[in-house]
């Protein structure tokens, strides 16, 4: 899809504009001038290409913090970072009306399970990031109780940092915008077809 930014019009240009629409509807244009008022005025895609781009901008993230991450996570809602601009902000209670879960902060063994069935509940098509060092890859508590995310379940997305700035964060909603764009199939999915 290409998009053509126009430079601002003078009211005089928006004035001809309006009348070459009016001319149209009224069926008074020739072929010529038709075809290059539709050429100007109608964009074209594929079906599967508008469908990724409405699922890219539609994404509900699950509310569910597990450590100091989340506080990160809370703040990328707010009046700097604005995730709203981006249509994230909506996000979820229920893992059933979610399709991004977030993992921020440390996993304990006890929790894994917990995780992964939160997981195992949500939407389909469903995406997930790992939010700071100890959930990529155990960060500093690099114990036996802690478990990096992907051990347990799919991840999309791994944004680093201890705890990583909320403009990261939106880099990483932004890779997963980009991969669904892009058709790219989500984690759980090249999981399937691996097995």
């Amino acid at each position: 899809m290409e998009i053509v930014k126009r430079e601002k019009t003078s009211s005089e240009e928006f004035k001809i504009r309006q009348r070459r629409a009016q001319q149209m509807l009224r069926g008074e244009m020739d072929d010529a001038d038709l075809e290059q008022h539709v050429r100007e005025s109608i964009v074209t895609t594929t079906l599967d290409k508008a469908v990724g781009w409405a699922r890219g901008n539609a994404l509900f993230p699950m509310t569910f913090g597990l450590a100091c991450c989340a506080i990160e996570m809370m703040s990328i809602v707010a009046s700097r970072v604005d995730v709203a601009r981006f249509g994230y902000e909506a996000f979820r209670a229920s893992p059933r009306q979610a399709d991004l879960l977030i993992i921020s902060g440390r996993i304990s063994i006890k929790m894994a399970p917990v995780v992964r069935r939160i997981y195992d509940q949500m939407l389909e098509p469903k995406y997930s990031i790992a939010m700071g060092a100890c959930s990529s890859s155990m960060g500093v508590f690099n114990n036996y109780a802690i478990v990096p995310a992907d051990k347990f379940m799919p991840v999309d997305v791994h944004v680093p940092g201890c705890p990583p700035r909320p403009e990261a964060v939106l880099d990483g909603f932004r890779l997963i915008q980009r991969k669904i764009r892009a058709g790219i199939p989500p984690a759980y999915e090249l999981e399937k077809s691996k097995a």
